[in-house]
């Protein structure tokens, strides 16, 4: 079976297309600034990188581009489209009415619009890849896999926010997580390296990159995660502020006579370690600044060191304890001396960190000590292979 992965954002398309009989990534590729004039897509196959520069208006041209390439004579991995089995799709928010990945109908589209107004940038970018890829592909199965979906498993008592009650009557406002794609499969994954069960482990999953999200999954099910209504809650992350005083919003709109969409810009692209550093969003560039001196740079990474270590003692506190910590996202993945810092504020914990093991990058390894209390784990995230599971799987039934 193979299945064609895709991720629509609201000028972007990523995509991969798996060979389930071997979980092999036959190409992937990213097609960036969808509706402006100098849109173009980076399609790769065996390492082997094409960048195929094309004005693309819409989603639907996006993906009669991307299907020509995964057909290209030159560097194509497909000779006809009825290799292609089924699309697994990532929608980031299904709302209280997905608990899981469904098999998509017209019923199932409808419930996502719905949601729209959770997810104002990302839902309507879904809706329109799955309807182009009904033309593109016609009578081929399709599946969505939410972000939100994970999280569904949450007690009520972690969800719900005490602001006045008719709020999630009337609206559905309530803490609903993200990342849970990536923290399922880490959580599935540090189990098997670990050779335990699931059941059995109480994980702190941290995604950390331009977007950052923690999670506490205990016997495999969330529990309880960072991120809120909307992703801009929980630690700092590269433009997002992340958890403020409430306050802060009706201060600024007043004495800087803002507009709620002002307000929303500033705390969604304007904050997090761009506002706090003033260098850049991108750890490289502050952390090249805080090695020369600069103060702010150095601020923004010990903040967000301090924010995160701070919500893996929380989450621990609230599953009762923890047996491993993960990181995954390009942080988490790549982020050695961040790892390091956010480690050694746990150590009143017993968490210890082997920083040979720890000088690692981009790949799977135990990063803790032998005599380390809580183990430490660098597990590189894979939500396209997720995706591709639950596709194979509800196919298959």
């Amino acid at each position: 079976m193979k299945v064609l992965v895709l991720n629509c954002g609201s000028s972007s398309l990523k995509y991969q297309l798996i060979d389930m009989e071997t979980e092999n990534v036959m190409a992937k590729g990213y097609l960036e600034k969808i509706g402006l004039p100098d849109s173009f897509l980076t399609h790769t196959v065996n390492g082997e990188k094409h960048k195929i520069e094309e004005r693309v208006e819409n989603h639907e041209q996006g993906i009669k581009l991307v299907i020509d390439q995964l057909l290209s004579k030159e560097y194509g991995v497909i000779k006809d489209l009825k290799e292609i089995d089924a699309v697994g799709h990532r929608v980031v928010h299904g709302g209280e009415k997905f608990s899981g990945s469904v098999l998509i109908t017209d019923e199932v589209v409808e419930a996502i619009r719905e949601c729209i107004p959770l997810a104002p940038l990302h839902n309507p970018a879904g809706i329109i890849g799955i309807e182009a890829c009904k033309k593109a592909l016609p009578g081929v199965p399709m599946v969505g896999v939410f972000d939100t979906a994970f999280h569904q498993t949450l007690p009520k008592k972690a969800y719900m926010y005490a602001i006045p009650y008719e709020y999630y009557e009337k609206y559905g406002i309530r803490k609903y997580g993200f990342h849970g794609t990536s923290h399922r499969f880490v959580s599935k994954r540090v189990a098997e390296v670990m050779n335990k069960p699931l059941e059995d482990l109480k994980i702190v999953a941290c995604h950390l990159g331009q977007g950052a999200s923690l999670c506490a999954i205990k016997g495999g099910k969330s529990i309880e995660t960072t991120m809120g209504l909307t992703p801009l809650a929980g630690v700092p992350m590269g433009t997002r502020s992340g958890d403020i005083d409430p306050s802060i919003v009706t201060f600024l709109m007043k004495n800087e006579n803002l507009s709620c969409d002002e307000v929303d810009t500033i705390l969604n692209k304007k904050s997090g370690k761009l506002g706090l550093s003033g260098v850049s969003c991108d750890d490289r560039d502050i952390e090249a600044a805080a090695e020369q001196g600069n103060e702010r740079a150095m601020l923004a990474i010990d903040s967000f060191n301090y924010q995160v270590a701070g919500n893996i003692g929380k989450l621990a506190a609230q599953m009762g304890g923890v047996d491993v910590i993960t990181f995954a996202g390009g942080i988490g993945e790549n982020g050695i001396d961040a790892r390091k810092g956010i480690c050694e504020y746990l150590e009143f914990m017993g968490v210890k960190i082997d920083n040979e093991k720890n000088n690692c990058r981009g790949k799977e390894a135990e990063i803790s000590t032998a005599d380390s209390k809580v183990k430490v784990y660098v597990i590189p995230t894979n939500e396209e292979l997720m995706i591709a599971r639950d596709t194979k799987e509800l196919i298959s039934k």
